[in-house]
C-alpha cells in the first residue's frame, strides 16, 4: 500500500515536468508519510488538512514541518461545519437528529472530543467578544484565526446552494486583524481542552 501512492505520485510527478499538470498537492496526509514522500524527491506544494480552533492537530507537527519544507498547508473545517457561528452560541447542546448534515455529525465528535459542549459555549462567549469587538461575525474570527497559523496558506469554507451564502461576509475576514488581547481571549479557553494528537493522532489519522 506504501508503494502504491508513491508510485502514483511519481507517475504525477512526471506528467507535471512533463507539462501535463501544474503543481502536485495532497489531502489528509499526516506528517510521517508527507516527509516519506518529499524524502522520494516529490515536490509537493500543499496538503489540505482538517484545522480550525476545535482541532488543532496541524500545529504540533505538521506546520513546523511544512514550514521547514516550504510545503503549504490549506484547512478546511475552519467552522466546524457552521458549529462555529452565532447559530449555536448560548444554545443547549443538540441532539444528533437536530444536526441535519455529515459535517455536522463529524465536527460535532470532534467538539466532544475536544472538550464537550460546555466548553465548546466558553469559546463561542470568547468568539462573540472578539466579533463584537471588531463588528464581524465567529465564524469570521475563527477563519482568521486559522490564516493568522503558520504555514497556513488558505482556507477553504464550503456553501450549501440554496440553503447558506456567506460569500459576503467571508470577505471580511481580509481586513481583520486579530491582536495580542483576542488571542489572549481565544487562548484562555484553548488552554482547557484535551489533546486531539493524543486522543485521534496525527492529521488525517481518522480517515486511515
Amino acid at each position: 500500500m506504501i508503494r502504491r501512492y508513491l508510485d502514483a505520485l511519481a507517475r504525477l510527478a512526471d506528467l507535471r515536468d512533463a507539462g501535463a499538470i501544474r503543481h502536485l498537492a495532497l489531502t489528509n496526509f499526516d506528517t510521517e508519510r508527507l516527509a516519506g514522500i518529499l524524502d522520494q524527491g516529490i515536490r509537493i506544494v500543499s496538503n489540505q488538512v482538517q484545522f480550525s480552533l476545535i482541532d488543532r492537530r496541524p500545529e504540533a507537527r505538521m506546520a513546523p514541518f511544512c514550514r521547514e519544507r516550504g510545503v503549504h498547508l490549506l484547512a478546511y473545517g475552519t467552522v466546524c461545519g457552521g458549529l462555529l457561528s452565532e447559530r449555536y452560541f448560548g444554545q443547549p447542546e443538540p441532539r444528533a437528529s437536530a444536526l441535519d448534515t455529515a459535517s455536522l455529525r463529524k465536527y460535532k465528535q470532534m467538539v466532544d472530543a475536544w472538550g464537550g459542549w460546555q466548553l465548546f459555549q466558553e469559546l463561542l462567549a470568547a468568539l462573540n467578544d472578539v466579533a463584537t469587538r471588531h463588528t464581524v461575525s465567529i465564524s469570521t474570527v475563527a477563519v482568521r484565526w486559522v490564516l493568522d497559523r503558520p504555514a497556513v496558506a488558505g482556507a477553504i469554507l464550503g456553501r450549501r446552494l440554496g440553503l447558506t451564502d456567506h460569500r459576503a461576509d467571508n470577505t471580511r475576514v481580509f481586513a481583520l486583524l486579530l491582536d495580542a488581547s483576542d488571542h489572549a481571549r481565544i487562548e484562555a479557553v484553548l488552554a482547557k481542552s484535551r489533546d486531539l494528537l493524543r486522543l485521534i493522532g496525527d492529521c488525517g489519522d481518522e480517515y486511515r
